[in-house]
């Protein structure tokens, strides 16, 4: 017997609303129905939804999601093809690193600028950096 959709999100710390949306967007497989009409859910459903969670976890969108998902079950798939994603995945969080670098570097500088707390707001440093056009 499966299990029904609030077994199913206790059991994966999702909630109901996310099994419903992952269903209805492709990334679990419809469950079959009980004569009351309930889902009832296969116990793998689980696993999958804790894959789901962990390759979000990473940085990847629901459609890269999916596309591992189908990778997997595709006899003869090579991992190159799973790890191409992952490299493409890194790339991502690099980039992301380094502007997120930039951003607190220029934020620091900022702050060093503004080393007089008590001044007004009109003679504000980082005021006058964000907008220099208020003036």
């Amino acid at each position: 017997m499966g299990l029904l959709i609030g077994a199913v999100a206790k059991m994966s710390e999702t909630s109901i609303d996310t099994i419903r949306f992952y269903e209805k967007n492709g990334l679990i497989p419809p469950p079959s129905r009980r004569e009351s009409g309930y889902r009832e859910y296969p116990g793998e459903t689980v696993a999958r939804l804790a894959f789901i969670r962990n390759a979000k976890e990473l940085g990847f969108t629901l459609s890269e999601i999916r596309e591992m998902l189908d990778l997997r079950t595709t006899p003869g798939t090579p991992c190159q093809s799973v790890q191409k994603l992952a490299e493409d995945k890194i790339r991502v969080a690099t980039e992301k690193i380094e502007r997120l670098t930039r951003i607190r570097a220029a934020l620091e500088t900022l702050v060093e600028a503004c080393r007089a707390p008590d001044h007004p707001t009109s003679d504000c440093p980082i005021l006058d950096a964000l907008d220099i056009s208020l003036r």
